[in-house]
């Protein structure tokens, strides 16, 4: 395609995403500026959602104390906080039939939820995204950050929206509209887990030389209206154990009670299990005929369902937050806790962080100065700082450190010694005294799994029902998921080959199964060759298939602005 002329933009800080981080980045930033008399200083979110909050899918049991601290009256302005947690209880499922509770002292004090919230992250984030617009953010909802721009000398200028309009051939239809350029002193990303324009900077810049690999779970969400007399509001149950045990894989579940007869249901399967016969949204559809789950959802009726990856490696994995032009926040640098199985406390705590650095940085700027430690250039009459290392400091010397800190051998212990024996050290590490040593999981998630010639056991994953269990395509359908049909994939296969020729007799092609939305299929043809086919069309932008092909042959990339699922209170 020709050379295309774009308009241009300028702010003084972009951020990528209106997810928790970065609505709690523009927010900081802002009202800093107002109390610091710089009223004038600009901040833009771009979201490729339709809308604030239609990516965002969580369990979600939301711990308040960032939001106390971004808003401390918070409930006096309104946030949907509206179910505090009154009960909250653990379980192992011993088979598929039977169960046991922990007793509550048995449970790593980093799962106890006392003053938590059952909430809909979607309908939070929207929440911030209404105050952020209060605060004169500029929100631009629908517009997906396809590049990143960078100025000659190599640091972050700021980001490109992508094109809308171009067909399936890679040509301009009737319907082109060129994408936008917006460029700022401070590019933020914020982009969730495994984003794809963090991806790059982590590589473009080393970032991650001196951390373990990151690692990451499939969550795998509903969303029912049960019967009223089941519902108890503010119970939070927990579990682990039946079927991820019969499959060797690691993994764990939830299910929330919280309002207008709603619970939120699910399972996160760790992306490190071995067996290539797994199939991850069947295990989950298995989960709820378990007697202790099908019976609160008897008599109710599903509503939504959506599913996301979940970044789980925690303090060891996470790489350098700074380079030069911007900073990585969020999940999209790995600041989920998952030994509290939560990250949006610790997400808007990093944007927190990260808008005091750059807004400091900012007003040095603006009055000609500096602070000992940053890099410096001159632009034209403005002096500009270049990479913000205080965020950095700020990140070393907060509670979001501590706390990743205390909980860094969580995860590592699981995936080493399973769960029983990983349990009992993490009991032992979070309940009695920290264990003072700490645990490494080097091995990547896509290097985990076993070729089909070295397992013996393959699960039998009964027909779904239509009422209790469902398949794949009617699930993406209440996803609300909707992409323009006409333009070019955005699952990108770096050789067309590898899915039939290699992941095929090796692996017998998990991405048919380890993506919760039928987008992989193997195609038999009439000559009796296969054929590998993606319907991108179904992509409910988990990035599973960037995470776990074992071949790394498969790219996400962002589609049109405004594609994907919708989600309704997830």
């Amino acid at each position: 395609m020709e050379h295309i002329e774009r308009e241009s933009m300028e702010f003084d800080v972009v951020i990528v995403g209106a997810g928790p981080s970065g609505l709690s980045a523009a927010i900081k930033i802002r009202q800093l500026a107002i109390e610091n008399n710089l009223p004038d200083l600009s901040v833009c979110v771009v979201e490729k959602g339709s809308e604030v909050g239609a990516h965002i899918l969580s369990g979600a049991v939301l711990e308040p104390r960032a939001l106390n601290e971004l808003f401390p009256n918070w409930k006096e302005e309104g946030a949907p906080l509206n179910v505090p947690v009154t009960q909250d209880k653990t379980y192992f499922l011993l088979s598929d039939s039977t169960h046991k509770e922990a007793p509550h002292w048995m449970v790593p004090k980093t799962m106890h939820n006392d003053g938590n919230y059952v909430v809909s992250l979607g309908n939070v984030v929207r929440w911030l995204g209404q105050k952020a617009e209060e605060l004169e953010v500029s929100v631009f909802p629908g517009f997906a950050a396809s590049e990143i721009l960078f100025h000659e000398d190599g640091s972050v200028k700021g980001i490109q929206t992508g094109d809308m309009g171009i067909g399936k051939d890679g040509q301009p239809t009737h319907n082109f509209a060129p994408g936008y350029e917006l460029h700022a002193k401070y590019t933020l990303f914020a982009e969730g887990c495994r984003g794809h324009l963090g991806k790059r900077l982590i590589a473009k810049y080393n970032l991650d030389k001196d951390a373990d690999p990151q690692h990451y779970g499939i969550g795998i969400k509903e969303l029912w209206e049960i019967d009223p007399e089941k519902h108890q509001a503010g119970l939070v149950m927990h579990g682990t154990g039946w079927p991820f045990a019969e499959t060797g894989t690691a993994g764990g579940w939830w299910l929330y009670h919280g309002e207008n007869n709603q619970v939120s249901l699910g399972v996160i399967a760790d992306l490190s299990y071995e067996n290539p016969h797994v199939y991850p949204f069947m295990e989950m559809q298995r989960w709820k005929t378990h007697p202790l789950i099908k019976q609160v959802l008897e008599g109710g009726k599903r509503i939504s369902y959506g599913a996301r990856a979940v970044v789980k490696g925690g303090f060891n994995s996470l790489p350098k937050l700074t380079f030069p032009g911007g900073c990585l926040i969020g999940d999209d640098a790995g600041f989920l806790n998952f030994a509290k199985i939560k990250g949006s406390h610790t997400a808007m705590k990093s944007g927190m962080l990260c808008g005091e650095a750059i807004f400091e940085a900012i007003a040095a700027g603006v009055a000609q100065g500096g602070e000992v430690g940053f890099a410096r250039v001159t632009e034209g009459d403005d002096v500009f700082i270049k990479e913000v290392i205080t965020y950095t400091q700020k990140y070393e010397n907060s509670w979001l450190k501590e706390e990743l800190y205390n909980s860094r051998n969580f995860g590592p212990a699981m995936h080493k010694f399973g769960t029983w024996i990983g349990g009992g050290f993490n009991f032992i590490d979070q309940n009695v005294f920290r264990i003072p040593f700490t645990l490494h999981d080097l091995l990547p998630d896509f290097q985990a799994l076993k070729t089909v010639d070295a397992v013996n056991f393959k699960p039998d994953y009964p027909k779904p029902d239509g009422k209790l269990t469902f398949d794949r395509l009617s699930s993406v359908f209440i996803s609300n998921t909707v992409h323009e049909e006409n333009q070019p994939s955005h699952l990108k296969l770096a050789d067309a080959s590898i899915p039939v020729n290699v992941n095929l007799p090796k692996w017998d092609e998990p991405a048919q199964r380890y993506c919760p939305a039928g987008v992989y299929e193997i195609v038999e043809e009439n000559d009796g060759s296969k054929r590998f086919q993606i319907n991108s069309a179904n992509c409910v932008h988990c990035k599973t298939c960037d995470i776990k092909d074992p071949s790394q042959n498969i790219t996400w990339v962002a589609p049109e602005g405004g594609g994907g699922p919708n989600y309704p209170n997830m």
